[in-house]
């Protein structure tokens, strides 16, 4: 009996670290939205992105702060975070869970560039929708890099725009996520 349960030991041990073997993670990934208006653009950018992407079954996780966004204008980083915009008390982070489809296409021992399409939701102010974004998986040197662009649709999260400032933000801002990681070792 005591020979069982040290082979179930071992056995745990052997699959946890397969599978930890398997995960890459970053907690300063770059996120950016870029909004452009005839009036004025406004960019914000938030380099400590937490993230994880898990080599053998595609999964991708990504979790923003909201107050982490960092304007040129101190003004734009204040009503961003205020009330009137994403209400970053009541919701203070953005998250994306989803899945890299045919990941068996991306040869994570081999250096190169391989495109992919990832697939989850993204949750933003406190509402969720499924989102499809292309993007590319990076390896070089046996390292991990992520790289998505893709609209997102201020009112598809309930983020309204006062009237007096609904000129100076775009309806859609480009979103850009561009990530390096390191193996995850428990």
């Amino acid at each position: 009996m005591q020979i069982m349960k040290q082979l179930l030991f071992f056995l745990i041990i052997i699959t946890t670290q397969a599978q930890a073997q398997d995960v890459h993670l970053t907690r300063n990934g770059k996120i950016t939205f870029f909004s452009h208006t005839n009036i004025e653009d406004i960019e914000a950018v938030n380099n400590e992105v937490n993230s994880t992407v898990n080599s053998k079954t595609g999964a991708v996780q990504f979790l923003v702060l909201i107050k982490g966004f960092q304007f040129r204008k101190a003004a734009m980083r204040q009503h961003f975070n205020s009330d009137d915009y994403m209400h970053s008390d009541k919701y203070p982070k953005a998250d994306f869970k989803g899945t890299i489809k045919e990941v068996s296409k991306v040869n994570f021992t081999k250096d190169g560039t391989y495109p992919v399409i990832v697939e989850g939701s993204l949750t933003i102010h406190g509402v969720t929708n499924k989102v499809t974004a292309t993007g590319s998986v990076t390896i070089k040197d046996g390292k991990v890099s992520t790289y998505a662009k893709f609209p997102v649709k201020l009112v598809d999260y309930k983020v309204t725009v006062p009237a007096f400032t609904a000129s100076k933000v775009a309806q859609v801002v480009e979103v850009t996520v561009n990530c390096s990681y390191e193996p995850y070792k428990n």
